[in-house]
């Protein structure tokens, strides 16, 4: 800290070499240190919390549609009552989630962080919510706010407070013992008598309510709310507790490390975003003028670097503190013999789980089509997408049904289509990957960057966007296999870092206006029939050749490819193995490592494919583009039969998947017409609130139906009825097999 704060007053000596400086450090941090409070609990419980940025964002639109004259016109105090209930109850959903209902936690609260998102959008609209004169009347909520008689901000002395409780609670009562104990051995802690399910509950309980407490000092400091409320928080909360020293893999956390973390963190964006003062040169009139400016990082710059920032602190644990790297650099030094290295344990080993074979064998003896195809994995999302095409014809029976429709549902699936079938092995093996959607935007912007600013050809800008897309996989999987990171952490850092770079390589603006050439990947056969002066096909196939697109050809082939891949060659056993049991897997004789490095290469290698598709589709980019794909490539795969401890998954259900995602947007989004002749639209933010839905509930029927094999299990028991029917008059017995 010392050292960026010397490097800002060198940089910017008119902001970061005045007092102003440090007191605008510790206001801007004071929400932050308030969830790096809760966050402490929970990452010392092993566990993690995604959702505290939506959580913030929620709790404040509540209170502001509650209190806004605008809107519900009530007082402080119910609003307040209904942001604490609401995240009270987020807590208490990510907690159930997660113990009870053994969802993994980067799912149950990476759902709930989308859902919160689409919330947010969904209440206020895409607008701000302000009172300003109405605040005026409640001066003693708002008051907090501002800044008192002793001349700081009483944002600050909420935070010391929230802080030294905390600090207090986790290291000096029970409740602290007993979380620390959970995270560092959760079935030792068992056996001793601790209530582990109710200390994980109770952590999520309180970092919701921490988020919550933050919101309300959001709304009372600005008097008001944004549509972006809550942004990105998650990011460097997260990042602040893992910089103030505690563990990844849980049992260490200090809540003052945690505080002096949420510091550190928003120190290093204070320095990025003040920039460097700089003196321009301009001609007015003829004459040169000196104008004084600021030169700043362009937009996406930010994020990129903690998210960068958030796996270098978390290869702290493994290779700084475990390996005792200070004490033995500090002895190398003075010549004196390095102290040995300890044991690298200290974390209750995983039990690793047999899944067996998903259900082969009950397909193999069911007899007859019709139950050998119910006893798939994959086959709730085959009937699921064909009732939902049904839904839409019973909807709009005048426009569903037309061929253009099937086709334009067709383009939208492309892009998904192709994010799952990569997905689907990184699954497979046991691994996530939650940074398809930004690594999609990067290798779309790299592809836009080269066309309209170096004006490369077509084809050399489709490398360029390949290979970002590849370097962003490379460095997933060096962080998750090479340094050993847990996938979600190492992807969730790429998330940013790969969003934020898109953003950065455009400067956060549209581009757009590029080679015909190019857009062809996007276009119709028949647009690149007609671009070569070639005739159109009589017939139908003239039809289809207006309406197929080259991205729908180019996906048939690499779902093709895949399939057959995954499922008729030894590597693809090798993913299902490696998924299954890694260590059997170890065992025997597999290559687990290369395997998983190959996995997420592919699903890096997918997600750019589908980016420069995006680019050439629409004809521009825009640094929003894959925005919320990832949770809908994740569902695809989770309903499409995958399992997210791994194991499962085949390329075929994950396109259904991603078929059942698409129609759902489809209906979702269906103009429809009442019998009043009123037309009733969906606005999108709820659509991406109830896409979570989805996940979260696709994600418990993996756990609690395939796992548990029940609908395998009626197909058996109905095949044992039938079989035990006396075979009709005439008809010759076979033997049994």
């Amino acid at each position: 800290m010392a050292l960026l704060f010397l490097a800002g007053a060198i940089l910017n000596p008119g902001f970061f070499g005045s007092t102003d400086a440090l007191h605008a450090l510790l206001r801007d941090s004071a929400r932050f240190a308030v969830m790096a409070v809760g966050m402490t609990f929970v990452i010392a419980n092993r566990d993690i919390d995604l959702s505290v940025g939506s959580t913030l964002g929620v709790t404040a639109v509540i209170f502001s549609t509650l209190f806004d004259p605008n809107h519900f016109d009530l007082g402080v105090g119910p609003a307040i009552a209904a942001a604490v209930l609401a995240g009270a109850a987020i807590g208490l959903v990510n907690g159930m989630l997660v113990t009870v209902l053994r969802v993994p936690a980067f799912i149950a609260t990476l759902t709930m962080l989308f859902v919160g998102r689409g919330l947010v959008l969904g209440l206020t609209g895409g607008r701000s919510i302000l009172y300003p004169l109405k605040a005026d009347a409640y001066d003693g909520f708002f008051h907090l706010g501002e800044t008192n008689a002793l001349g700081f901000s009483n944002q600050i002395a909420i935070a010391l407070l929230a802080v030294g409780l905390g600090a207090l609670v986790l290291a000096k009562t029970r409740w602290g013992y007993e979380t620390l104990a959970t995270g560092g051995n959760e079935q030792a802690a068992a056996y001793a008598g601790i209530p582990t399910n109710w200390v994980r509950i109770r952590a999520y309980l309180l970092s919701s309510l921490c988020a919550t407490l933050a919101g309300l000092m959001t709304v009372a400091q600005d008097k008001g709310v944004t549509s972006q409320a809550g942004l990105l928080t998650e990011l460097m909360v997260i990042a602040a507790v893992i910089v103030g020293g505690a563990s990844i893999l849980g049992g260490r956390g200090r809540v003052i490390g945690s505080f002096l973390g949420a510091l550190l963190i928003v120190l290093v964006n204070k320095v990025l975003r003040e920039g460097v003062p700089i003196t321009r040169i301009v001609e007015v009139g003829g004459q040169k003028v000196e104008v004084k400016a600021v030169s700043t990082l362009p937009a996406g710059a930010v994020p990129a670097f903690i998210g960068a920032l958030l796996i270098l602190a978390v290869l702290i644990e493994p290779y700084v503190i475990r390996r005792r790297l200070a004490a033995r650099a500090w002895a190398w030094l003075r010549g004196r013999p390095t102290p040995p290295l300890p044991d690298a344990g200290g974390v209750a080993l995983a039990g690793v789980q047999t899944r067996g074979g998903g259900g082969a064998g009950d397909t193999g003896m069911a007899r007859g089509a019709v139950a050998r195809f119910l006893a798939r994995r994959d086959a709730l999302a085959i009937m699921l997408a064909l009732g939902l095409w049904l839904a839409g014809l019973a909807l709009r029976p005048d426009y569903w049904w037309h061929l253009s429709n099937s086709f334009a549902i067709l383009l939208n699936y492309t892009e998904l289509a192709i994010l799952s079938v990569g997905l689907t092995y990184v699954i497979a093996c046991g691994d996530i990957d939650l940074s398809v959607g930004a690594v999609l935007a990067l290798a779309g912007a790299a592809a836009a960057y080269c066309l309209k600013v170096l004006g490369l050809d077509p084809a050399a800008a489709m490398a360029v966007g390949l290979l970002a897309g590849m370097a962003a996989a490379s460095i997933n999987a060096l962080v998750t296999v090479g340094f050993g990171l847990p996938a979600f952490i190492a992807t969730l850092g790429m998330f940013y870092m790969a969003r934020g770079a898109a953003a950065w390589i455009v400067s956060g603006q549209q581009l757009t206006g590029w080679p015909e050439g190019f857009n062809l990947v996007g276009r119709k056969v028949g647009d690149i029939l007609g671009h070569l002066a070639l005739p159109l096909p009589g017939g139908w196939l003239g039809t289809v050749a207006q309406l197929v697109s080259v991205q729908t050809l180019w996906l048939a082939l690499v779902a093709l490819a895949a399939g057959i891949v995954l499922a008729r060659t030894a590597f693809g056993q090798k993913v299902y193995a490696t998924g299954g049991n890694r260590r059997a897997a170890d065992y025997a004789g597999i290559d687990t490592n290369r395997v998983r490095v190959q996995a997420l290469l592919l699903s890096g290698f997918c997600a750019a494919m589908a980016g420069v598709i995006n680019v050439a589709y629409f004809r521009s980019f825009n640094p929003v583009a894959g925005q919320f794909r990832e949770l809908d490539a994740i569902a695809a795969v989770i309903i499409g039969g995958g399992s997210i401890f791994g194991g499962y998954g085949t390329v075929i259900g994950s396109l259904a998947g991603a078929a059942v995602i698409t129609l759902v947007r489809a209906i979702l989004q269906l103009n429809i017409i009442t019998a009043s002749g009123e037309s009733i639209v969906l606005p999108q933010h709820w659509v991406n609130a109830i896409i979570g839905v989805i996940l979260i509930v696709s994600v418990l029927a993996d756990i609690w139906l395939r796992r548990s094999r029940i609908l395998a299990r009626l197909v058996m028991r109905l095949a044992r009825k039938l079989a035990r029917r006396p075979p009709p008059a005439g008809a010759r017995e076979e033997p049994d097999v």
